[in-house]
């Protein structure tokens, strides 16, 4: 099919030149718009429309950048229409938060503005070591998500206006002690209770299915017993590590290498130094600091009649508090980094051990440097190093082939859809192959393009599926691309049923050994719920509280501490599906404990965060209400629900 629009563009363009003008002539652009604009309404807010189009981008988007964090999250789990809904609230969500700040003039400055981005984990990861932001790489990372620059800065204030409008809620929220007091009783009360527990595992002797069971039962639950849908395919990988094998380097450039970056490859030149401060702030008034500099300079001239006396100097005349009473002693230091550039500077100028430098300015005050001991730099010989510098160059030029080729490999992949045998040949690569490859992410695959979600997720599309046609260049890791082509495709089917005959009769006894013990269990309770004397043959009772749950399963603790206790004893059943049913007689409510102040403070911070969350959700709804913001479009049904309609 895109070799037929190749090979037809030119008619292409004229038809839809035909198709289009005239709609511009006719209607106008305002007409053309209103048209686009007519589309399916899925959400309003405050008159203002989310359309089909503006839902399915969204989420589009939501999930590129889940699945960029978490390249092996199963895209299916993600587009499906509970996902689809949350994605269409969050967007509601945003839009009732942009126009209450709009309506309540919250604006955020470009200095607020400025002071998040700092704060961002996600700008922090994109500076190099002095600090500065690698432009480059962030307007990269943000045009795979669809943003420019300006457009991220944009949603980031947007975001900031909207947080206060629930800030003046959540922070000012707060509950008495008496609101606090009868919640953590009843959360921490405790019951004193009798558990009697029937596991299914107890009851499964009883069963042994016939074989007619075991058939009959797999007949009827064929569905749960399928060879998921699996593919044959052949693929290649750019990166790297493929184009390490075309990556060359000579010994001519490998030595001037060395040569021209002999101050990287080894410890540097460090000095050590001692040093003696007048201090005067840079802010200081120009007569206070000449004063400070004439008094470096008498020091100066005292220091230098007698160098062996500096550090006796540096003790009584200097004002750095952490160096005098070393005598100005400033230890090792390297001449870019750790300690202040001008005593650095100063330092390294200065050209044998024992010399003292003129008065130095900075914006402390006044310093006199002497140079007390020198490091040499300690570069390595060169081969002792060639075989380390070669495989560092060889995976720099590799990365650089990968980078140049990623374009080629994306055009070849796709213009040749019907192979990857060009693409290989042109550019060198190998096709590898795998086999009974399915839709289900494998997080710890060998094979690192088999992890990636988009990537499955492209290879079980109709195009690959059914036309056998190559996959897009897929990016499964940074500077990394995949292309996929489906070899042999087999679709979901029942597992015969010798193979899966051990599992059928371990589930079938199972069901039955759970429906046994559920028996039991329901007859029991109405016979104790009937005539409570008859409740005999318990263990012994148990204090049980959410803190301490005995290892009850938490279905067995909440059942407990839930039922009603206003009549005692009182009876209760849990049925724990295929782990059984259990039984508890309550018997009496036991007072909290006395908690520890600092756990009390705990408990109440947290009561107050869920008291602020929930005004703050209450106070959303009410926008809602008042910028008439709602959904247009029906909930989803759970799979639950669907069944039980059935």
């Amino acid at each position: 099919m895109f070799d037929f629009f190749r090979h037809h563009m030119k008619f292409f363009m004229w038809l839809l030149f035909i198709l289009i003008i005239p709609s511009f002539v006719l209607f106008g652009i305002e007409g053309y718009t209103r048209f686009n604009e007519n589309a399916r309404v899925v959400a309003t807010v405050d008159g203002h429309n989310i359309t089909q189009q503006q839902w399915d981008q969204a989420h589009h988007q939501q999930v590129d950048r889940i699945t960029s964090a978490n390249p092996s999250v199963d895209v299916s789990l993600l587009d499906t229409p509970q996902m689809r809904r949350i994605t269409l609230e969050q967007m509601l969500r945003e839009r009732v938060m942009a126009v209450a700040a709009q309506k309540m003039r919250l604006v955020t400055t470009d200095k607020r503005l400025a002071r998040q981005l700092r704060e961002d984990p996600f700008i922090a990861s994109l500076r190099s070591a002095d600090g500065q932001l690698d432009m480059a790489r962030y307007r990269e990372v943000l045009a795979r998500q669809g943003m420019t620059p300006e457009m991220f800065e944009n949603s980031v204030r947007a975001d900031l206006s909207a947080r206060q409008v629930l800030a003046g809620v959540t922070q000012s929220g707060f509950a008495l002690p008496a609101q606090v007091a009868p919640v953590m009783d009843a959360f921490l009360e405790q019951r004193q209770v009798q558990i009697l527990s029937l596991p299914a595992s107890g009851y499964a002797k009883q069963f042994q299915p016939t074989e007619a069971e075991l058939q009959a039962f797999y007949d009827s639950h064929l569905s749960d017993y399928q060879a998921p849908e699996a593919v044959d395919i052949e693929f290649v990988v750019l990166d790297a590590d493929a184009m390490k094998k075309q990556a060359s380097i000579s010994d001519d450039d490998l030595k001037a290498y060395y040569d021209n970056n002999q101050a990287t490859l080894g410890s540097p030149e460090e000095r050590r130094a001692s040093h003696i401060l007048v201090a005067a702030d840079k802010s200081a008034p120009a007569a206070e600091r000449e004063k400070a500099k004439a008094e470096a300079e008498k020091l100066l001239d005292e220091v230098r009649k007698n160098p062996a006396a500096f550090a006796e100097v540096a003790k009584r005349a200097s004002q750095d508090d952490a160096s005098a009473a070393h005598g100005g002693d400033l230890g090792f230091f390297r001449k870019d980094r750790g300690i202040e550039p001008a005593i650095a500077e100063a330092a390294f100028a200065l050209a044998h051990k024992g010399d003292i430098s003129s008065v130095v300015e900075s914006d402390y005050g006044y310093h006199i440097v002497h140079l007390t001991d020198l490091k040499p730099a300690d570069v390595p010989a060169f081969d002792k190093v060639k075989d380390q510098l070669k495989e560092q160059l060889l995976a720099e030029q590799a990365q650089k082939l990968a980078a140049e080729h990623g374009e080629a490999f994306r055009n070849d992949v796709y213009e040749q859809p019907d192979s990857l045998q060009p693409v290989a040949d042109k550019l060198k690569l190998n096709i590898q192959t795998a086999t009974n490859v399915t839709r289900t992410v494998q997080p710890d695959a060998i094979v690192k393009p088999l992890a990636n979600a988009k990537f499955l997720s492209a290879l079980f599309a109709p195009d690959s599926l059914e036309r056998k046609n190559n996959t897009e260049a897929i990016e499964f890791a940074p500077g990394q691309l995949v292309a996929g082509r489906v070899v042999k495709h087999t679709p979901a089917h029942p597992r015969p049923f010798d193979e899966v005959k051990t599992a059928v009769r371990e589930r079938l006894i199972a069901e039955r050994a759970a429906e046994a013990a559920r028996k039991e269990g329901t007859e029991k309770l109405a016979a104790w719920k009937a005539k409570p004397e008859e409740a005999k043959g318990l263990p012994a009772a148990i204090t049980l509280s959410r803190e301490e749950t005995h290892d009850l399963p938490a279905a067995v603790v909440e059942g407990v501490l839930r039922a009603d206790a206003s009549a005692l004893p009182a009876f209760i059943g849990v049925d724990l599906g295929e782990q059984g049913y259990t039984l508890a007689r309550i018997e009496k409510i036991v007072p909290r404990s006395e908690t520890k102040t600092e756990v009390a403070q705990q408990m109440r911070q947290q009561y107050d965060i869920a008291w602020g969350a929930a005004e703050a959700l209450a106070y959303y709804e009410l926008l809602k209400q008042r910028f008439k913001a709602r959904i247009l479009v029906e909930e989803p049904k759970s799979a639950a629900s669907e069944e039980a309609g059935r």
